[in-house]
């Protein structure tokens, strides 16, 4: 019987040497298959925390913050706070949170519409960075080209409580 394949006729030994050079050659490809893997499911559980968990820390903590009624600085100690109790949340996920805070259609004039209180939006962004970062094999450096992203926005109304726009 004649043997197909690319051993055909060829001494057993040699089929043996060619598994083990593609083997060699299969390998690294799929460590690295699975390290892409590994990183996609991680920052797709943080983006799916972190879009469940935004909205409800800007609420709870953004909406009235603790100080004096109108002041800047409390305002701004709100986007702190956000960001310590996002990070809080996040804690195991290996992310780094950021927190902004916008208001739309701030006015310093004095007129009438001062009085209104504009929208406030908070912009809460997630930075993932993939593992492992940099490694090395055999002299040559690989590493991730860059850190994953994502960003949720929230506005809320400053005169409802509790209420996202």
């Amino acid at each position: 019987m004649r043997r197909r394949g690319s051993c055909a006729g060829a001494p057993p030994r040699s089929c043996r040497a060619q598994a083990t050079v593609e083997a060699a050659v299969v390998i690294p490809v799929l460590v690295v298959l699975a390290l892409i893997v590994y990183n996609l499911g991680l920052f797709a559980a943080a983006v799916a925390r972190f879009d469940r968990v935004a909205p409800d820390v800007v609420i709870a903590h953004a909406v009235s913050p603790a100080g004096a009624e109108g002041s800047d600085v409390v305002r701004e100690g709100a986007a702190a706070t956000v960001e310590r109790e996002l990070e809080r949340a996040m804690e195991g996920m290996r992310v780094e949170v950021s927190v902004t805070r916008e208001v739309a259609g701030a006015s310093d004039d004095g007129g009438i519409l001062a009085l209104v209180g504009a929208l406030h939006t908070y912009r809460c962004e997630m930075r993932f960075d993939p593992w492992p970062g940099d490694f090395q094999i055999a002299g040559v450096r690989f590493g991730v080209p860059d850190i994953l992203r994502h960003e949720r926005s929230v506005t809320i109304d400053p005169w409802r409580p509790g209420v996202v726009v």
